[in-house]
């Protein structure tokens, strides 16, 4: 499988531009290089960043130029179709996981993706395919951010945008570790996932757990931070920027440090902010993997969509949802 004329189903762009771009045709499936795994998606993720790059924002940035067709998709789950000649501890069928980059192969808004054998996993036993399929940017991001923070078990934390797609995540792998979260949501139902409802009352199976969730629309977050931590945060994951992100870090401790990931924007200007991407190597999915497989552990999917509608989902992008969004490619 992979290359000698064999084709797949793909959502592609022949240019960028708005969400009207996005067709659904065959185009080759992708070869697969001797350290390579070729996986058959299941489900891709589908992030703000997405649509971003739908519009040529991210053209030229990677150092490698655009080319056409162009797949979009950085979050893919599925099953292992083919290995390269150099790989070792996968095999065709078993359930992986990879955090991908459309560049220069193309991504996970296809039946197939090719992915270097580093950035591919093993999906923990305990984790259905779905939300594995939408997670891997998004909780790598979370969990570098958090090391950056060097936060110890009873340290104050707040996340910021805890009911997105990174902060879900980040309340989880904090409390794992034994932190004190407090959740800045959007929306009450935002606010009911951070402490531990669904947006449609039913408490979740597995909770997020965060010691206090605050409405970031509607509560006094400076306020609140300071009723958390009378003494100052001792430190702050923001995944959504503005104005009441810039006047709630005033929260954080002298001593305190802010994880921003490199992309959210407007980025404030205090000396706090520790800058940085998500690590996505082997032995960052060994540490993620390892916790999921411990205890309670949920991506929460709020929309899956078929992979011809992916359309559909970038519009969805722009309304307000919980969690992630996904398509259900197989």
């Amino acid at each position: 499988m992979g290359g000698s004329g064999s084709t797949m189903n793909a959502v592609v762009l022949d240019r960028f531009g708005g969400v009207d771009e996005l067709s659904l045709r065959r185009i080759p499936v992708p070869e697969v290089g001797a350290g390579d795994v070729l996986t058959r998606v299941e489900f891709a993720g589908v992030g703000s960043w997405d649509a971003a790059e739908r519009n040529g924002d991210y053209d030229g940035v990677f150092g490698v130029p655009s080319s056409f067709p162009y797949v979009l998709g950085w979050d893919a789950a599925g099953t292992v179709a083919a290995v390269g000649r150099d790989v070792t501890g996968f095999e065709v069928g078993e359930r992986v996981y990879a955090a991908t980059m459309p560049l220069p192969r193309g991504g996970a808004y296809a039946d197939y993706v090719v992915v270097a054998a580093e950035f591919v996993a093993r999906v923990p036993a305990r984790m259905p395919t779905e939300q594995a399929g939408a997670m891997a940017w998004d909780a790598l991001t979370a969990l570098t951010g958090l090391d950056r923070l060097d936060l110890r078990a009873g340290d104050s934390l707040m996340v910021f945008g805890a009911s997105g797609g990174i902060g879900h995540l980040a309340v989880q792998l904090a409390r794992h570790s034994g932190i004190r979260v407090l959740a800045v949501a959007s929306g009450a139902d935002g606010v009911a996932l951070a402490r531990r409802l669904g947006a449609d009352g039913v408490a979740l199976a597995r909770r997020l757990g965060a010691d206090a969730a605050i409405d970031g629309r509607r509560d006094d977050v400076p306020a609140a931070a300071t009723e958390f931590a009378p003494e100052g945060l001792d430190g702050a994951l923001v995944t959504v920027g503005g104005e009441i992100a810039e006047r709630a870090l005033r929260a954080v401790k002298a001593s305190g440090r802010i994880a921003w990931p490199n992309g959210v924007l407007p980025v404030p200007t205090t000396s706090k902010v520790v800058g940085y991407d998500g690590d996505r190597s082997r032995t960052a999915t060994d540490r993620l993997n390892a916790i999921i497989e411990s205890g309670a552990f949920e991506v929460h999917v709020a929309r899956t969509f078929p992979l011809e509608r992916a359309a559909d989902a970038h519009r969805a992008l722009n309304d307000h949802y919980l969690g992630k969004l996904a398509l259900k490619v197989g």
